[in-house]
């Protein structure tokens, strides 16, 4: 089967667009352009089949207050599912300077609060399935009311996807194609099953990652980034278990980068691990009850240069895989999505209010630019901030924990400091 659809006509209305990765960048991007384009004609591309359960996938994701707003916007946002974050504590583990103006441990540290920020949260903690579950039924649900352009194509890996005239070529296998006016890659994957982008670099740092029990004196939602001798070390707040006829237990997710060469975590015992743990952590944190089993990703940066390449364009992952130390990577790929979807409804809207026929083709163009130019500064700093710490945990230079310290002591000490980082944190560089 091979279908074109006209990409000469004089009207972005009747736009073809096509999302491959139906995960939470991919899904979020299809019900923002079924929303604010409600002309165009939508397919969703998806390896995993449509009877595979999502709802129980464990992997933890933290979102954004941006984040949290946008899914909200589109009711598929469920606060009894999510751990709100309210406050955000960065320090640096011994070797660092220590001075009794730094505050308890007299250890260099900044903390954030969502009650200096004015917000209501900072952002959010949740499961990979609480995340994509609903945004799947709330599309399921959109196509049902729409099918004449609304579609989905779960359990149909796309093998390629190649530009054309005026279009991009979408190949399901060598007899199955479809061309449409835009496609857009929303499958992204874990480095080590990456192909390698434009921008790539291997840190030959792992990451474990699971969960971990706190005692009922942890202060809660909480978030905590500890920065190590061997790479930073994070724990984010999840929603308390609750037993049966026991009080609720407190957990955080756990996120442990360490060098690969001096990685010996497999090879330790839970009580080793946590032994391990609570020597690097803060005070503050309390006693660790236990830990999960723990899994390992190898963390490297890959990354596009650019989002757009003709009539194809990149979000999530899919453009730019980053180190976990900030915990911004679908953050940006959920503000990719938006970028996306604003540019084109706002190019539609002013072909539609402007004098004179202008043709499709060039209507996309001018809001790829758009996306291009307006995500640059977001995707670069992210891309430059994450790079630059991640490499720095393998430098051994003398006096490098005591310039971290300094840098983590000015930020606490200068408000303005502090603020800009808190708002680079809930809605990115705008």
């Amino acid at each position: 089967m091979f279908s074109l659809h006209d990409s000469s006509a004089t009207t972005a209305d009747d736009l073809y667009l096509a999302i491959v990765g139906a995960g939470p960048a991919g899904l979020t991007l299809a019900l923002l352009a079924a929303q604010w384009l409600p002309k165009a004609h939508i397919s969703l591309f998806d390896a995993r089949p449509l009877s595979h359960d999502v709802s129980g996938d464990p992997r933890t994701l933290a979102l954004s207050l941006g984040s949290v707003q946008l899914l909200r916007r589109l009711r598929v946002w469920d606060d009894a599912q999510a751990q709100a974050i309210l406050q955000v504590h960065v320090s640096q583990a011994p070797p660092t300077l220590s001075h009794p103006v730094f505050g308890p441990g007299m250890e260099p540290q900044v903390h954030i609060s969502a009650a200096e920020q004015g917000v209501s949260q900072l952002g959010a903690v949740l499961s990979y399935g609480q995340l994509v579950a609903p945004l799947q039924a709330a599309w399921q649900a959109r196509v049902a009311q729409e099918p004449a352009r609304l579609s989905h194509r779960f359990g149909t890996p796309v093998k390629a996807v190649k530009p054309v005239d005026q279009g991009t070529r979408v190949e399901v296998d060598a007899e199955i194609a479809e061309v449409f006016d835009l496609a857009v890659i929303a499958e992204g994957g874990v480095f080590a099953d990456q192909a390698r982008k434009a921008i790539a670099h291997d840190y030959a740092q792992n990451a474990w990652v699971g969960t971990v029990s706190l005692s009922a004196d942890s202060p809660a939602s909480t978030a905590y980034e500890r920065f190590t001798r061997n790479g930073p070390l994070a724990l984010l707040p999840l929603r308390p278990v609750q037993i049966q006829g026991q009080p609720a237990q407190r957990r955080a997710a756990l996120v442990w980068c360490v060098p690969q060469a001096e990685d010996d975590i497999a090879n330790l015992s839970d009580a080793q691990r946590l032994a391990v743990l609570q020597s690097l952590l803060p005070a503050t944190v309390g006693p660790l009850q236990g830990i999960s089993p723990l899994k390992c990703f190898a963390l490297g940066l890959n990354a596009e240069r650019t989002l757009v390449e003709a009539c194809t364009v990149r979000i999530g992952n899919a453009a730019q895989t980053l180190h976990p130390v900030a915990g911004q990577g679908l953050n940006l790929g959920l503000r990719d999505a938006f970028a996306l979807v604003e540019a084109l409804r706002r190019t539609v809207q002013a072909a539609a209010e402007g004098a004179g026929q202008t043709a499709k083709a060039d209507l996309i163009q001018k809001a790829l630019k758009q996306v291009e130019w307006s995500r640059a500064p977001d995707r670069w700093s992210m891309i430059a901030a994450t790079d630059f710490l991640a490499r720095s945990f393998a430098w051994r230079w003398p006096g490098l924990p005591a310039a971290r310290g300094l840098a983590l002591a000015a930020l606490q000490a200068l408000p303005p400091l502090k603020r800009a980082l808190a708002q680079g944190m809930m809605f990115g560089r705008r």
